[in-house]
């Protein structure tokens, strides 16, 4: 993969394409003013770092004045309006990272608000504290993982469902031909939108994106693995689970398998989401926290609205529920199960994966293909020619859950994937009838390398730790490194979604518009409950002093009867001090300010 370095330079002045936006631009950083001038022959608009106010400029205005700080960007991604003023997003940084047809797919490597806010000198201490918080937020979004664009393609659409549509529509602005819900930053581009700044806007999309070739009977194949994250229920692990009262999920991701051979592009897509219901699993310091169903009267429409919206979409949904069937996780799977006996044209599977695939057997999932395989083969992919005629059109799609549809749901993606592929490379001529992938083992390597790498990127956004069970993914099973490395990012998300996440939350609620900030908006630090910084810190050293000092005195206990007095206080002390912090869990958590949960 090439960075800026790598990069051919663009031409100064070379016209923009119909439908494109700008892929360099000039920032000059005035003390009044930013200036945003695209380097690609389009137009320039500056900002008021008084206020934020957006203004259109001429050639003649954006060239004006020499006593300022002249850098280069690589898009505007946005704007937001807090307390003291605005804050413009740009990419400072980017990656190529492949492409998706004949458009370069860049990840944006590093970004950065640039301040409008100079009303703050005129906020009450109060506000102003409100406001550091609220800017604390935005550096945490700066740093958001998994974020890709195009200078000239809408990235948000599938190929089937891009080559449906009208081929006028490739002349309007980017952001006019995109879908909402998967536009990581379509808040933050109103203003820009309202300005008419069209040539600026440039959507993003979260998810991962990677891609791996090879060679087939000396011609060429190419693997594109594109996975595209909804917005409408954005959030950290523990603190976005289940459905919204309007039926989108948590952690909702479309995942598109695109394989090039010979002139032909074929397209397979699943999904993976949440379990559908109106539930929580609010964090209390326990490594596994209860997962608890919300008991409501529209639960049924919910999940109705859900599957409505993936018919819509996507055709004939089959799902495949990979949760235990036993304990708390049985309990869910459980309501679940019986709130789909309300919709009998949709075919429901349980698969128990720990029960089935228990000592990482992955070769297990068989069992599972065996059950579904007429089902899959029935909704098939899609797949064109060189012209762009349509060949074959995908009829519907999986839907995969576990708990955080993470790990079991990346494994079980992925064995459905391979299977698909092996379909997709003989129906365009690569492989014969009785020819796999599997039946090379450098081929079979990129592709699980693929799936190893998007399921670490998905993981990496929702629960901030590495996916586990990758080793099932790589080697079918699971080895002594793999079981290391999944203790460590098992420990990595238990810190991060009880000590970090409540503030990760805040900041997802604030960049996606769920929380707006206004003057009339309640103070984030109009809470109840303890504060954890405080006091999870004071807690954690008592606990370990006192079974520290217990130890050291119960191993002097023969010498006097007043060590064993000491030993009993002490170890009273600590049992108490064990038993406020349990009690009090979920509040020493990292609890959400903005928010609440549904």
């Amino acid at each position: 993969m090439a960075t800026d370095a790598d990069e051919a330079p663009l031409l100064a002045d070379e016209p923009l394409r119909p439908g494109s936006c700008s892929r360099e631009l000039e920032l000059r950083e005035f003390r009044d003013r930013y200036v945003f001038r695209s380097l690609d022959g389009g137009g320039a608009f500056a900002v008021a770092r008084s206020d934020g106010s957006l203004r259109p400029l001429s050639a003649e205005e954006a060239a004006a004045g020499s006593d300022c700080k002249v850098s280069k960007i690589y898009g505007v991604a946005g704007m937001i309006r807090l307390l003291a003023g605005s804050y413009v997003l740009v990419i400072t940084s980017r990656k190529d990272a492949g492409s998706y047809g004949a458009s370069t797919v860049y990840h944006a490597n590093s970004m950065k608000f640039l301040c409008c806010n100079e009303a703050i000198k005129h906020l009450t201490s109060e506000e102003k504290r409100d406001e550091a918080y609220f800017m604390s937020l935005l550096r945490i979004a700066e740093t958001t993982c998994g974020l890709y664009y195009s200078y000239d393609r809408d990235l948000t659409l599938n190929l089937q469902r891009a080559s449906k549509l009208a081929a006028g529509r490739v002349h309007k602005p980017l952001w006019k031909q995109a879908d909402p819900r998967f536009v990581w930053n379509r808040n933050l581009l109103e203003e820009l939108i309202e300005t008419k700044l069209d040539e600026f806007i440039t959507p993003l999309i979260q998810g991962s994106f990677q891609t791996e070739q090879f060679t087939l009977k000396d011609r060429l194949v190419r693997i594109t693995l594109f996975s595209r994250r909804c917005n409408r229920r954005l959030g950290t692990r523990m603190w976005r689970r289940g459905a919204n009262l309007e039926g989108a999920t948590a952690n909702f991701v479309e995942t598109e398998q695109l394989v090039e051979y010979e002139g032909l592009t074929s397209s397979f897509i699943q999904v993976r989401g949440s379990i559908p219901l109106l539930w929580e699993q609010i964090v209390d310091l326990s490594y596994k926290p209860r997962p608890s169903i919300i008991e409501h009267e529209e639960m049924t429409k919910v999940v109705e609205r859900h599957f409505h919206d993936l018919s819509q979409r996507y055709g004939d949904t089959m799902v495949i529920d990979l949760t235990d069937k036993q304990g708390d996780e049985g309990n869910l799977s459980n309501a679940f199960a019986a709130e789909m006996q309300n919709f009998p044209d949709i075919r429901y599977v349980h698969f128990d994966f720990h029960h089935i695939c228990g000592g990482g057997n992955f070769d297990n999932l068989q069992v599972l293909y065996d059950e579904i395989e007429e089902a899959i083969q029935k909704q098939g992919y899609f797949l064109m020619n060189s012209k762009g005629e349509i060949l074959l059109d995908q009829s519907g799609v999986v839907r995969s859950n576990c708990i955080d549809c993470l790990d079991r749901t990346n494994v079980t993606q992925s064995f459905l994937a391979r299977k698909s592929l092996d379909s997709q490379l003989r129906r365009m001529g690569a492989l014969s009838s009785a020819e796999s992938i599997s039946q090379s083992d450098s081929i079979n390597d990129k592709f699980k390398k693929l799936w190893v790498e998007h399921g670490d990127e998905l993981s990496l956004e929702y629960a901030g730790s590495y996916a586990l069970k990758g080793d099932l993914v790589r080697y079918g099973r699971q080895t002594l490194p793999g079981l290391i490395k999944d203790g460590m990012s098992a420990l990595s998300r238990y810190y991060l979604n009880n000590f970090h996440d409540g503030v990760r939350q805040d900041a997802l609620d604030l960049i996606s518009g769920y929380y707006t900030v206004s003057k009339s908006s309640s103070s984030p630090f109009q809470i109840i409950g303890f504060e954890s910084a405080p006091y999870l810190p004071v807690a954690s050293a008592i606990i370990v002093g006192g079974i520290t000092v217990t130890t050291f005195t119960l191993s002097q206990v023969g010498r006097s009867a007043q060590h064993l007095i000491s030993s009993i206080i002490f170890a009273g002390l600590t049992a108490g001090v064990v038993a406020l912090v349990k009690a009090n869990g979920k509040q020493l958590c990292s609890r959400p300010r903005l928010c609440g949960l549904i």
